[in-house]
């Protein structure tokens, strides 16, 4: 968020007089450090910002305007970057308790009194430049903490899988009691569900008797708290089935070592795609999962193999399935922050590594898009790669992936239980079965089997409800045109591009699949729902060959795009926006340009 504004610090005076710091123009940039909020009120954020300035930029000077000395005129653009709330400043946050960075661009002309430097002294400009605070990816307790604010920490652990919960249960013991206690109770009640309680420790299995799901994350906190390390652990384990084993390996190893990674560089990549990418992910939350999903399972410095899937999603079609263009792979590289080329090997052993944290992100993203989705508009399914894809139509959001129809309700329910429309395509055996006893209202055009529970509408062409359901012949209308759109995006995405071929399994496939389908559907939405049915596969087709010159530094990526009415468009959509703390190029801040 940003607003113009102008301050003034120090001593009333004329402009430039002693004591002073006058700024002739200036854009002030708040930053939320991690969280999927603004709060109740973003606007009043930044006017709560832009008047507390003149006391930030006072004490950000405070030593340069007690000095006596000429006047200096800086007629270059300058960033200056204050934390409030900060040990060593005012105590007091503009935020009001929001973290934030403030970001002052004054252009083209600031006036301080300061001391003239010394032939060995740094300059002015200099000083600025210093070395960054050290970046560190926040912690799995850090993602499960902002859940539970937002209320979706119980909603995203009843779409985990055991291996999942048991994988981040074992990285928080010990390290958040709070956090663990809730992954515990997450396993203890489906242990209890399954009639599997004797495997609970003989002095749990008679604390948790008889407690309902809201009691039992305090009794397992209790217990945590008397209970060792290693008898915490065991409990985990004994609570996770012998399916749910983790592949072994040592951290840092994947695939024979880390890449080279980009500090100081410039490159011309054929497509800035992948980079566009970044904003919409970073809206709802998603890219500020990435770095605590990965951390919580030892892998949060292979973050760049994560992004590279990514980018592979949005660039050049796979010939064969596995041959990949050479400019692909540069792009790739570019931008996860690595020096190509990227071994196709090591990012197979990587999704090996990444399995249990790819549920975590694909639960982020699914409740993002269930918040905004509107229950009088449907969701589209149709099968994908060995599996159900829904999306909602509106927009072609995609929402989750599951191996069977059985996985497909919850999400369904979080969007308000809307009519579903269900695509030709490769179904699973008992896909409509299943859909029916979940009592989910489809309708279909794929040829129900003997037993299935549906019922033939009259149309002009051949559907079928589920037995029961109320039919809405505008949406029997509409099937066609949805299939079609959402077989063209299965085709794209699924069929002609993939980001790991050499994957011993799909897991890593399918989640880079969902967010880069997303990234797509919303620039598409932000730039196009207002003079044509907004598409994913529109983003792809009209930004592909963008090109774009990428250039490392120690704090920031730039990326600078051609000018002209593309640039222009994404501008004019806010989709240029600074995206700052991205987790696979270190923390540093990703800036887009024109020239």
């Amino acid at each position: 968020m940003s607003a113009p504004t102008a301050p003034t610090a120090g001593e009333p005076g004329e402009p430039g007089g002693p004591g002073e710091i006058t700024v002739h123009r200036c854009t002030v940039t708040v930053v939320r450090r991690g969280g999927w909020s603004w709060g109740p009120d973003p606007r009043g954020l930044v006017r709560q910002v832009a008047d507390a300035l003149p006391e930030l930029l006072a004490d950000h000077f405070a030593e340069r305007l007690a000095a006596d000395g000429p006047d200096v005129e800086i007629t270059e653009p300058l960033t200056v970057t204050v934390r409030p709330g900060r040990p060593g400043r005012s105590g007091r946050s503009a935020s009001g308790g929001l973290p934030v960075e403030v970001h002052f661009a004054p252009v083209p002309m600031a006036e301080i009194p300061v001391d003239a430097p010394a032939a060995e002294a740094v300059s002015f400009e200099e000083s600025f430049a210093a070395e960054p605070d050290p970046w560190t990816a926040p912690g799995a307790a850090a993602l499960f903490a902002e859940l539970a604010e937002r209320g979706e920490l119980d909603a995203l652990l009843a779409l985990l899988p055991d291996e999942s919960v048991r994988a981040y249960l074992l990285a928080l013991l010990g390290v958040d009691d709070q956090a663990g206690a809730r992954l515990l109770a997450e396993l203890v009640g489906r242990a209890l569900a399954a009639g599997a309680a004797g495997s609970l420790p003989e002095r749990l299995r008679a604390a948790v008797a008889g407690a309902d799901a809201a009691e039992l994350t305090g009794l397992l906190a209790d217990f945590l708290a008397s209970a060792d390390r290693a008898e915490a652990v065991r409990l985990g384990r004994s609570l996770a089935g012998p399916h749910d084993q983790v592949v072994e390996e040592p951290p840092g190893a994947v695939g024979g070592g880390a890449a080279a990674v980009r500090t100081a560089d410039e490159v011309r990549v054929w497509s800035a795609l992948p980079f566009l990418l970044a904003g919409p992910l970073a809206r709802i939350g998603y890219l500020d999962a990435i770095g605590p999903a990965l951390a919580g399972v030892e892998l949060a410095e292979e973050a760049p193999l994560f992004a590279a899937a990514l980018a592979y999603k949005v660039l050049g079609v796979t010939a064969g399935g596995w041959r990949r263009a050479e400019r692909d792979g540069e792009a790739a590289a570019a931008f996860a922050g690595l020096q190509p080329p990227i071994a196709e090997e090591r990012l197979a052993a990587f999704t090996r590594q990444v399995r249990p944290a790819l549920p975590v992100l694909d639960g982020v993203l699914a409740l993002s898009v269930c918040r905004g989705h509107d229950p009088a508009d449907p969701l589209l399914i149709i099968g994908a790669d060995d599996g159900l894809l829904l999306v909602d139509a509106q927009g072609m959001f995609p929402i989750a992936w599951s191996g069977e129809a059985a996985g497909l309700p919850p999400y369904w329910q979080a969007c308000g239980r809307p009519p579903v429309l269900l695509c030709d395509g490769p179904l699973p055996a008992g896909t409509l079965r299943e859909l029916a006893a979940a009592d989910v209202p489809f309708l279909t055009g794929v040829r129900p089997l003997r037993g299935d529970p549906v019922a033939r509408l009259p149309w002009r062409t051949p559907l079928w409800t589920a037995a029961g359901a109320r039919a809405d012949l505008r949406l029997a209308a509409e099937l066609p045109g949805h299939a079609e759109r959402f077989a063209d995006l299965v085709t794209a995405l699924v069929t002609e591009r993939r980001a790991v071929p050499l994957a011993p399994d799909g897991g890593l496939e399918r989640t880079v699949t969902l967010a880069a389908a997303l990234g797509l559907s919303t620039i598409a939405w932000t730039l196009w729902r207002e003079r044509e049915t907004p598409d994913p596969l529109l983003a792809l087709s009209r930004f592909a060959d963008l090109e774009a010159t990428v250039r490392f530094e120690p704090a920031a990526v730039r990326v600078r795009v051609p000018m002209g009415r593309r640039h222009a468009d994404l501008l004019r959509g806010g989709l240029l926006a600074d995206v700052p703390d991205v987790v696979w190029l270190g923390g540093r801040t990703l800036t887009f340009s024109a020239g």
